[in-house]
């Protein structure tokens, strides 16, 4: 088995003067990637040096690295005797109308996929290959079977979320000596990708794209980017970064985060629905910013960090604290769209792993100030995954274990340097670094911050996210 890969140059955007207004996912203009450039691997959410990091961390005891491992190898998917369960059809959501209904089964998708990823995850910490067997069984298992994601609209969030996160376990096995990557690439594209595209260009359909709350789009988005990456597509990674930043959809970057406030914080535009859609929206958010990081993209920085000031916002209002709010109508006046008019309530034992990440990227890797997403991240760690954050699909939204994968010291190359101002396309890292790499030689990670070096007790768990609506507004 060959699991480490020399990391290929970085595929970088440059500026092509792509328009300024609102697109759907085709028919737009796209930056171009460098000459020359080619896709990393492995380069999702975890690239060959964060994944050696997390071993050396774990090997030499260091926190809070040792508790993030202990929370990893103490879920009952990251055992290596986990036997897949394949479906030929998942069905997600229930349709309404007579003699069309379907038994729902995305629950086996959803935990066949947790179990493959912390399997890989814990192979490539531990050296115990038995784990990366596993997860090669379970990923080969369904890219043999599944054609089709079914159902309500909720398809649509099975094929976003459940896409990109099956494009990340295979990511780190993708070299091992039994996957079968084409036939797994074959299944993103035609299963999982093709219904995210056709939600990105048609919204269910022709629904107005403003009808769809932002983690519709988020979702989806992540599963093209995902899907370009892992199968080597240029074009459908520019599309879906084109997308990030001119979408027609609310999951676009000025639509999801629509207001920059006088304080620096900008709002969360689910501020006005509930906590916890605007807690899954950051961590797809941080998500697609992360995996385009590690192709040398940086969205974590553009229009001036408003990813950054819109994290911020939402960890300050879950932390208890008082937010601006400005009723969405008066910013937005297409038909079909959502129209909250005051931030919900948050409470603070409302919890999801999607911290550490966004918050490791901005303090660590750019050397930014971030006060509310360090309080919120430590008061999170150790971060878990899935099956640590209830038994329903939100406590599978994320992959989680953020304290393990993304916890650095401050980069090397980045330094102090903040992200790229209001740029038109991405950009590398200051003085030519390697954006991917920076942050990469952590000694010790953000323990003071966390003050964890064992596995917290108890669990939280999230109100229940799978209920049926007529509408399909999850």
């Amino acid at each position: 088995m060959h699991v480490t890969r020399q990391i290929s140059r970085r595929t970088m955007l440059k500026a092509t003067g792509a328009a300024a207004g609102a697109v759907g996912l085709t028919a737009v203009t796209t930056p171009a990637v460098a000459a020359g450039g080619a896709f990393a691997h492995p380069g999702l959410l975890h690239t060959g040096a964060d994944l050696a990091r997390m071993a050396a961390k774990v090997k030499a005891g260091a926190a809070p690295y040792t508790a993030g491992y202990a929370k990893l190898t103490a879920n009952r998917h990251s055992q290596s005797d986990w036997i897949p369960n394949p479906q030929a059809v998942v069905y997600r959501g229930v349709e309404l109308r007579p003699r069309s209904t379907w038994p729902q089964n995305y629950g086996a998708l959803y935990n066949d996929i947790h179990a493959a990823y912390q399997n890989a995850l814990r192979y490539h910490v531990s050296g115990d290959s038995a784990h990366a067997d596993t997860a090669v069984a379970i990923l080969n298992a369904w890219s043999a079977k599944l054609t089709k994601v079914f159902g309500s609209a909720d398809r649509f969030l099975a094929a976003g979320i459940y896409g990109y996160q099956a494009a990340n376990a295979a990511e780190l096995v993708r070299d091992h000596k039994d996957f079968q990557l084409e036939r797994f690439q074959k299944m993103l594209v035609d299963v999982f990708y093709s219904v995210s595209e056709d939600f990105l260009v048609r919204h269910n359909n022709g629904t107005p794209a403003p009808h769809y709350w932002p983690n519709w789009d988020l979702c989806n988005m992540a599963c093209a980017l995902a899907t370009g990456i892992f199968c080597d597509d240029q074009s459908k990674v520019e599309r879906a970064v084109e997308y990030f930043k001119h979408g027609a959809g609310m999951g676009s970057i000025k639509h999801a985060i629509p207001v920059v406030h006088d304080d620096g914080l900008a709002e969360w535009m689910e501020a006005g629905r509930d906590q916890g859609h605007s807690l899954m929206g950051v961590g797809l958010m941080g998500t697609f910013c992360e995996m385009a990081w590690n192709q040398g993209i940086d969205l974590y920085g553009y229009d001036d960090n408003r990813f950054l000031k819109g994290a911020q916002y939402v960890a300050k209002w879950s932390l208890g604290g008082n937010v601006p709010y400005t009723p969405y109508a008066q910013l937005d006046q297409r038909p079909g769209i959502q129209h909250p008019t005051a931030v919900a309530q948050a409470g603070p034992t409302q919890v999801r792993p999607v911290w550490a990440m966004v918050a490791n990227h901005y303090t660590k890797r750019r050397g930014l100030s971030a006060t509310y997403l360090t309080q919120i991240a430590a008061k999170s760690a150790p971060e878990g995954g899935g099956g640590d954050y209830g038994p329903n699909s939100g406590g599978y939204d994320q992959l989680g274990f953020g304290t393990l994968a993304f916890t650095r010291d401050k980069g090397v190359t980045a330094a102090a340097a903040p992200a790229p101002s209001v740029a038109a396309t991405a950009s590398a890292s200051p003085g030519g670094g390697d954006l991917a790499a920076t942050g990469s030689q952590d000694v010790v990670g953000w323990a003071a911050a966390a003050g964890v070096t064992a596995v917290a007790g108890g669990l939280l768990f999230l109100r229940r996210r799978d209920r049926v609506r007529r509408d399909g507004a999850q």
